[in-house]
């Protein structure tokens, strides 16, 4: 699938949009409520366990170190390797447990898709752009501080690991050989912040989180195109929607 279609398969331009005016248009209506006399109920504070799902926009990239071989005569044909930022989205579920007054620990299985995009700079100006397409299952561990509610709202920080399983990892085909291929686990660092908003019936969260790849996602395969790249670790950031 190139990447135009998978561009057009997922609508991510019109995506971002509709998150933007989504998150906008929800965190003036929960700042309102925060603002007014009515102090919406505490359902999350009277259970253990709650649960929600979450709707996330990321740009992702890869954070990518020159192999050896990249400065011998033998790649003196390539100027550069140069990852660059792609969107991507996510769908996931919570369940949210209460550890303390102001600290939860929460799961939320998530599928992300992504797609890497990688340029390879040419001697003579040409440029050809290589891509990876993700759909990765994560499980988020995250503990989650939390302010003091005031009226409506309440801000929180979090953060984690991340174990993420890969669906389009590396495959055995003969035709796959020469692209460039990824592993099919990956471990990352989660951290982020955000705000609880409660209204009469749920709970809205706005969050930025920051996500680090600890290992190297790329394939041991050598071929011309992984030749001169030593590593890739994966890089994100991410702004999620919340409902519980």
């Amino acid at each position: 699938m190139d990447s135009a279609n998978y561009r057009n398969k997922f609508n991510l331009l019109g995506k971002q949009v509709i998150l933007v005016l989504v998150l906008v248009l929800l965190s003036r209506v929960g700042m309102s409520q925060a603002q007014s006399g009515v102090v919406n109920p505490r359902y999350d504070d009277r259970k253990i366990v709650t649960y929600g799902f979450s709707l996330g926009y990321r740009t992702v990239t890869y954070r990518m170190k020159y192999s050896d071989l990249f400065t011998t005569p033998a790649m003196d044909s390539v100027h550069s390797i140069m990852p660059r930022k792609s969107p991507g989205f996510s769908l996931g579920f919570i369940v949210n447990f209460r550890m303390a007054e102001y600290l939860d620990f929460r799961i939320t299985p998530t599928v992300a898709f992504s797609e890497y995009h990688v340029d390879y700079n040419y001697v003579g100006a040409s440029t050809v752009d290589n891509f990876i397409e993700s759909t990765a299952v994560e499980f988020p561990l995250l503990f989650k501080y939390k302010s003091q509610r005031r009226r409506n709202a309440r801000m929180y920080v979090l953060g984690g690991l991340n174990p993420a399983i890969e669906a389009a990892s590396r495959s055995n085909l003969e035709e796959d050989q020469d692209k460039l291929q990824i592993e099919q686990f990956n471990l990352m660092f989660d951290i982020g912040f955000g705000f609880d908003l409660y209204f009469p019936l749920f709970k809205f969260s706005p969050e930025v989180r920051f996500s680090y790849g600890m290992l190297n996602v790329l394939s041991p395969t050598k071929n011309d195109l992984s030749a001169g790249i030593d590593s890739f670790k994966t890089k994100s950031v991410s702004f999620y929607l919340h409902f519980q």
